[in-house]
């Protein structure tokens, strides 16, 4: 009788300390951690190729090469630095709306409204015909949104306007695990950072964003609070949290620990959807692209938008932070891609690296790499 007596004093322990929780957000938390200064940044190159829309882009983990895809039917692999074409690839169909680097940076994946992820080894040799060596590895049964390199060349992670996303081997293009759990199309996935295991999120037209276990197939974790699609979707740098961003206009933060929303990054001057969404290397930072052309830089911890980055004359469709965090991308419908890079904030503050919760402890930190 003692035991269960105890038993019910630490659940009744728990369930307080979880409804704290639950009534906290992460501006509350961070309400005593100095705001960021002025935000700069310049675009250093511009890059320009595409006849049409550009609809996603990569970095590759060497920080210096770009693959983008576009409405045209062409994926293009770029020197950022240099801004030349490096190869150039001219699929069977136009809307390729998926691109992707290969870890090893030696081959790109790519897919769009032929319901297919093509993987193209890429060599030294930039005359060489890359159509010439495809391989066909994912088939769907609708358009593909999104592909990701798992941490090796040997799988790859895709989602679909089929409702689905699904892991395959590369080599074999053998389906290893399917993901069953979102009643509309999946518009966009990604995977965990390497050290907090087998994971990754998806987002889509049903307004979920769901967690899976890539291991088991099963759906382990699921937030609903958008009114509207999830366009994009990113986990935090720790792995313990990830960003949203929806055609409601909002981006909005989710803590795995906290199984709930934590953050949301909205103002009523806002009226566009937001289709891309990615965080500076600290997790300080926010980027979000919108459909009304402009880029928001929306501080983590404090909820407030820091700047607006102008330049494209379109949608702004993908935005990305480059591995090293010492450049961003972006591309848009106006089919460039700019290559921007970040002088740092006025009177920003020498925080450091401290790692946070509420169950939570979100932090600043000074890091030139953002």
């Amino acid at each position: 009788y003692q035991s269960r007596l105890i038993i019910k004093s630490i659940f009744i322990d728990i369930s307080v300390i979880h409804l704290f929780v639950f009534l906290t957000l992460v501006h509350q938390v961070a309400e005593k951690i100095e705001a960021l200064g002025q935000f700069v940044m310049k675009t250093r190159r511009t890059l320009k190729g595409h006849g049409n829309k550009v609809l996603c882009m990569d970095w590759c983990r060497d920080k210096r090469r770009i693959v983008s895809s576009s409405q045209d039917g062409k994926v293009i692999v770029w020197d950022a630095y240099t801004t030349n074409k490096e190869h150039a690839v001219t699929m069977p169909c136009t809307w390729v709306m998926a691109c992707a680097y290969a870890p090893s940076g030696c081959a790109v994946a790519c897919g769009g409204l032929d319901n297919k992820c093509s993987v193209y080894p890429l060599s030294l040799d930039k005359n060489e015909n890359l159509a010439a060596k495809k391989k066909s590895v994912a088939m769907h049964t609708n358009y593909l949104s999104s592909c990701s390199f798992t941490n090796s060349d040997m799988q790859i992670l895709t989602s679909s306007g089929d409702g689905t996303c699904a892991l395959w081997d590369v080599e074999s293009g053998q389906l290893l695990q399917s993901f069953h759990g979102h009643s509309a199309d999946v518009l966009s996935l990604n995977l965990a950072p390497s050290e907090t295991g087998n994971t990754f999120v998806s987002g889509g037209c049903d307004k979920k964003a769901n967690v899976w276990d890539m291991r088991s197939g099963q759906n382990v974790q699921s937030f609903e609070t958008h009114e509207s699609d999830i366009n994009c979707v990113k986990y935090y740098p720790s792995g313990d949290a990830f960003a949203t961003g929806s055609d409601d206009a909002t981006c909005r933060l989710y803590d795995l620990r906290a199984d709930r929303e934590v953050a949301i990054y909205s103002k009523e001057s806002i009226i566009f959807g937001a289709s891309s969404v990615d965080f500076s290397l600290s997790g300080r930072l926010l980027f979000a692209g919108y459909n009304d052309y402009t880029i928001n830089v929306w501080d983590v911890l404090k909820g407030t938008r820091v700047a607006i980055l102008f330049g494209h004359e379109n949608r702004v469709s993908s935005v990305r932070v480059s591995p090293d965090g010492t450049a961003f991308c972006s591309g848009s419908w106006d089919s460039t891609l700019r290559v921007s890079v970040r002088f740092r904030f006025s009177g920003e503050s020498d925080l450091r690296n401290i790692l946070y919760s509420m169950v939570l402890l979100f932090t600043g930190i000074r890091d030139y790499r953002w």
